[in-house]
């Protein structure tokens, strides 16, 4: 199974339990989660540098790039759900990347 492909099942597996729901719901729900994934990279962050005196340390960088990742995981999946679970959510990536870069005067053209 090619990556987009694992990333359209991933996401038809998500939209799954909540096929019985208005299509307006079923949208925010998967676009709140990127949000709460947000939110999870932060309290990860904090964790990492120790800066709740109370707790101390409780994470590690890398916990903190494990939870950035399933940001990005998330916002992909809602682009496949958004989309109609089309497969295109990685190249869409990769074209937002390239012009990302033009405009930032890494690439030419």
């Amino acid at each position: 199974m090619t990556p987009a492909e694992q990333l359209v099942a991933l996401s038809r597996w998500i939209d799954a339990p909540n096929a019985h729901r208005d299509p307006e719901a079923q949208a925010w729900s998967r676009i709140a989660k990127v949000g709460e994934e947000h939110g999870e990279v932060i309290a990860a962050y904090i964790g990492a540098i120790g800066q709740n005196p109370r707790k101390g340390v409780t994470h590690t960088l890398e916990d903190v790039v494990d939870e950035l990742l399933d940001v990005a995981l998330t916002a992909l999946a809602a682009v496949e759900h958004l989309r109609g679970h089309d497969g295109a959510a990685l190249s869409l990536l990769e074209d937002k990347l390239a012009r990302v870069a033009r405009r930032a005067g890494l690439l030419d053209g």
